[in-house]
């Protein structure tokens, strides 16, 4: 039986990171479950309630995971807020605090356990981009903007963090339905519209999220780093994959 690791998960509250959190605490992981509110993080997993804005709480989350078991093999972060909107209107100040969640929290939270990475001489971080990354969307200029600030933060973490056995790579999910997109609430039309730009035509799951995330914090994983796996069912793999499920159909 493999050694149990040590994960933290940021925002891992509810939605897509309490079921990462799940997963990998049926793993056999130790995990510490990081958002402004942790109330209900399931069976197995320790809440620590942290604003990874605050210099001070990431400070004092980390010290008590390392108090609790000296070690952190995995960070995953997952924390994000959405910001809609036309950028030439933007509030500066709401993009402010977009970027601050999304690309500065997420570096705070890196430099945070980086050094006991280095000590270790392996470590496994695994970062939350989105498919607005790769194709960002109209109305959604601020927040595809950190996405991708998100990746190249990847890309360039891995490059540094090379020597010491610590990968870091990012996920990009697309299509999967949470409280911060709203697309299970939107009328059936654009629901239908939203599905027709899908290769699998499906909503994604939190599950199937995991699923990837899980692999990436793994020993399976140890020879990827630096990149970004899409996890949005195929969105706009190629023009208008509506067309193969008509005929499909027919």
């Amino acid at each position: 039986m493999s050694e149990s690791r040590t994960v933290i998960v940021t925002g891992a509250g509810r939605g897509i990171g309490a079921v990462i959190a799940q997963r990998l605490a049926r793993e056999g992981d130790t995990v510490f479950a990081l958002d402004r509110d942790v109330a209900e993080v399931g069976e197995g997993i320790t809440g620590i309630a942290c604003d990874i804005t605050s210099d001070a709480d990431v400070a004092a989350a980390v010290e008590r995971v390392l108090a609790a078991t000296a070690r952190i093999d995995v960070l995953v972060n997952n924390a994000g807020v959405n910001l809609t909107g036309p950028l030439e209107t933007a509030d500066l100040d709401a993009v402010r605090a977009c970027f601050d969640v999304n690309v500065v929290g997420l570096l705070r939270m890196c430099q945070a356990v980086i050094p006991t990475m280095k000590r270790a001489g392996a470590g496994r971080i695994v970062n939350a981009a989105s498919f607005a990354a790769i194709v960002p969307a109209i109305g959604g200029g601020a927040y595809a903007a950190t996405k991708s600030a998100v990746v190249q933060l990847t890309r360039v973490l891995a490059g540094e963090l090379g020597p010491w056995d610590i990968t870091v790579n990012a996920y990009a999910p697309g299509m999967v339905p949470t409280a911060m997109n709203g697309f299970a609430d939107m009328p059936a039309a654009q629901q239908d519209e939203l599905l027709d730009t899908l290769t699998l035509r499906r909503w994604g799951t939190a599950d199937e999220v995991a699923d990837v995330v899980a692999f990436l914090a793994s020993p399976a994983a140890r020879y990827v780093t630096g990149t970004l796996i899409d996890v949005s069912g195929g969105k706009l793999a190629t023009q208008i994959p509506a067309r193969a499920h008509r005929a499909a159909e027919a």
